[in-house]
């Protein structure tokens, strides 16, 4: 039987979809904000879609901020957008 894969949900569009195909964003005990292309790091984790229009909604919301709990450097906003447009 094939192993059920863990569903996380997309800050911008509000979908659920599998882990593997979301990108994760990690805020660590330094409250250091990473893209974490493993799914691994340890920290609070928001999720995703790879999709231009999700980013540009959570950034015009600041749900990240919110989830995070931090202000977002707009560097962290531009590398998800180079992740995005790979």
């Amino acid at each position: 039987m094939e192993k059920k894969q863990p569903q996380r949900t997309c800050m911008g569009c509000h979908t659920k979809k599998d882990k593997k195909e979301l990108i994760r964003i990690v805020k660590n005990k330094e409250d250091k904000i990473t893209i974490d292309k493993t799914g691994k790091q340890e920290g609070r984790g928001a999720y995703i879609c790879h999709d231009i229009q999700c980013l540009e909604r959570v950034i015009k919301s600041k749900r990240l901020e919110k989830i995070l709990d931090c202000k977002i450097a707009e560097e962290i906003y531009e590398n998800l957008r180079g992740v995005i447009l790979e």
